[in-house]
């Protein structure tokens, strides 16, 4: 019998990540996300987990051999991996914690003992490439996380991004592999440049890649009406056995690094549809936190999506959303149409 018990994974770990002084992706996020569950009255209705490392092994099948080795040779010291991604003394520990989260969240919500959990982690992880860490993350702990699922025998993984930041770590990862749908909202053009609708995945895995690029200044009804309409319907016919969902609270209205316009209303009904997702499928979900970098819209976002997780209604989206958006969303439903019939009209 299947669990309805949901999870929230955090350790002090997390907060030992040193990204660098000054730097937005800062240990008070998951203390603001934290305060934000808790001010909601939501915590005494999570199973509050800590993780174990990750493995050599568990890394390495999303990651090369040298770029594991790369971030390991950073324990203790203070590495420089690009102008934004830094390693403190204890960032390696941190980062092995982060993917650990994510496989044991993996393992316990296939076997039952879970039906859902949030791994409120950092660094985060949707930009680490196989053989490079990028844009503040050293392994990609949803990547990880899917290699592991596909190892355990699942034939169908899906990876929901909603972070305003393109995944490209995770497109990659899965580039080819139809075994993984990669379904992305995020702002375009915009950090780190791909993410357009033309990448679509490549051989066998062609069509198996959707980017969804949405322009600047995009808000709740534009987020709530592609996710009820494209993005759901989408995943419910894949059927996944297993969905995550790259949770980047960065399209905030008040974010400092992006100019999108969501609330926590907009997210709540982004999870109502990924959770719509999971439940055509085997009703069976993880999230990993991403982006997200005012404490504020972290904290309210935070508590909006983990209402909804828990069973409790996505709060109403006020706000329609706009005909030149009404446009893209015709525009992008056609294009993704051949490849997934659920779109036509």
């Amino acid at each position: 019998m299947t669990s309805t018990a949901v999870a929230l994974y955090d350790d002090p770990v997390f907060r030992e990540h040193d990204a660098g002084a000054g730097h937005p992706e800062r240990p008070h996020r998951l203390d603001a996300l934290r305060d934000g569950i808790r001010h909601a009255g939501l915590e005494p209705d999570l199973r509050l987990l800590a993780p174990r490392p990750a493995t050599t092994a568990e890394l390495r099948r999303v990651h090369t051999a040298a770029h594991v080795e790369r971030i390991a040779a950073s324990d203790g010291r203070t590495v420089r991996f690009d102008p934004d991604t830094l390693a403190g003394p204890r960032s390696y520990r941190a980062a092995l914690a982060a993917a650990g989260a994510v496989v044991d969240a993996t393992d316990r919500v296939l076997d039952g003992e879970l039906r859902a959990a949030f791994c409120a982690v950092r660094p985060p992880g949707h930009h680490a490439e196989p053989d490079r860490a990028m844009g503040f993350c050293l392994f990609n702990n949803v990547a990880v996380g899917a290699a592991h699922a596909l190892d355990r025998g699942l034939r169908r993984v899906a990876v929901i991004d909603f972070d305003v930041h393109h995944g490209n770590g995770t497109q990659v990862a899965f580039y080819s592999d139809p075994r993984v749908l990669y379904v992305s909202s995020h702002a375009y053009p915009f950090y780190p440049g791909t993410g357009s609708a033309a990448e679509l995945g490549e051989g066998a895995g062609r069509g198996f890649t959707v980017n969804l690029p949405f322009p600047q200044g995009t808000g709740d009804g534009e987020y709530a009406r592609a996710y009820r309409e494209l993005v759901e319907p989408l995943v419910a016919s894949f059927a996944a056995e297993l969905v995550f969902v790259s949770a980047g609270f960065d399209p905030h209205h008040q974010d400092p690094l992006a100019g999108m316009n969501v609330t926590p209303a907009g997210f709540g009904a982004v999870a109502a549809a990924c959770g719509g997702a999971a439940r055509a499928g085997a009703g069976r979900i993880v999230y990993v936190l991403e982006g997200g970098y005012d404490l504020d819209g972290i904290g309210r976002s935070a508590a909006a999506v983990m209402g909804v997780i828990l069973g409790r209604p996505a709060p109403p989206v006020a706000a329609p959303s706009a005909p030149a958006f009404d446009r893209l969303l015709g525009e992008l439903r056609a294009h993704f149409a051949p490849y997934w019939p659920a779109l036509a009209p």
